[in-house]
């Protein structure tokens, strides 16, 4: 997706707009790289809400990223299922419910790092309806989504895209939408909150950001370029077509967007016991 935006961004603006993957640290080398940067709009920073997530995890950042950030536009909303290998047998939030509590200390979980929105959501689900579920940590999402096919680990919180041909095969059974409203795909699937854990809602962004002090008017040009990229139709389609949803929201909506998640995420993080790290 931050390859498609830049691609259309550079004929905006007129000269090259570089993806530069800085992994590693659970997001903190890419993330402090951009919030570290000079505020003059030419290095910005494309991240998931594992950058909402950095504060309630981590006590010795060297950068604030409610602070040294300043939101330009949440780009799109991805849809995310919480769902079950076939073989653990159960179809329903509420019967992955029973199982856990007729079964303690026996179902466990995928995490695909520190700063994971996906072990969050499960993390989530435990503080709200009190059940135990261990976490099996994993290099990144994609090992953890192999894991949960092959059945070496029972459940776990996966994007609907990389999910959809495992659930149509039937080798996943999805058991709810994290999100507040169904997914279009999967009409049948309830959301979580609707299956039973009332005020369940866990959406997963993407969105642009540039350090803090950069000029207002350079904050307004990046804003006019991610909207006019995020409308063009092409760019729409393969959004839409990869289960996710176009924001393109003003620089103040998606603002209010990342804090109230900096400081939900930090509620849950308390909530849950998380450790907190270095």
């Amino acid at each position: 997706m931050a390859r498609l935006f830049a691609t259309k961004m550079s004929e905006g603006v007129g000269q090259p707009v570089v993806v530069e993957n800085r992994g590693g640290g659970g997001a903190i080398i890419g993330i402090g790289a951009a919030a570290t940067a000079e505020p003059d709009g030419y290095k910005i920073l494309y991240s998931p809400n594992s950058v909402a997530i950095l504060p309630a995890l981590y006590h010795k950042l060297s950068f604030k990223p409610e602070k040294d950030l300043v939101p330009i536009s949440q780009a799109l909303t991805s849809t995310l299922v919480l769902a079950a290998h076939s073989k653990l047998g159960v179809s329903s939030v509420q019967e992955l419910i029973s199982f856990a509590r007729a079964n303690p200390g026996k179902l466990n979980f995928g995490s695909a790092g520190v700063a994971d929105p996906l072990q969050l959501g499960v993390e989530m689900m435990k503080t709200t309806t009190g059940i135990q579920a261990q976490a099996i940590p994993f290099r990144g999402q994609g090992p953890m989504f192999t894991a949960l096919l092959a059945g070496e680990i029972d459940i776990g919180i996966v994007s609907l895209q990389t999910a959809l041909p495992s659930i149509q095969s039937g080798m996943l059974r999805p058991l709810g939408v994290t999100g507040g409203k169904r997914a279009k795909s999967i009409p049948q699937v309830p959301t979580i909150a609707e299956a039973g854990v009332p005020g369940y809602e866990l959406t997963s962004w993407h969105g642009f950001f540039a350090p803090a002090r950069t000029p207002s008017d350079v904050i307004a040009r990046l804003h006019s370029e991610v909207v006019r990229a995020a409308n063009l139709p092409d760019v729409r389609l393969r959004i839409e077509s990869a289960g996710n949803e176009v924001i393109a929201n003003s620089p103040q909506e998606f603002a209010a967007t990342f804090h109230a998640d900096v400081e939900k995420f930090k509620k849950l993080v308390q909530e849950a016991k998380l450790p907190a790290q270095d």
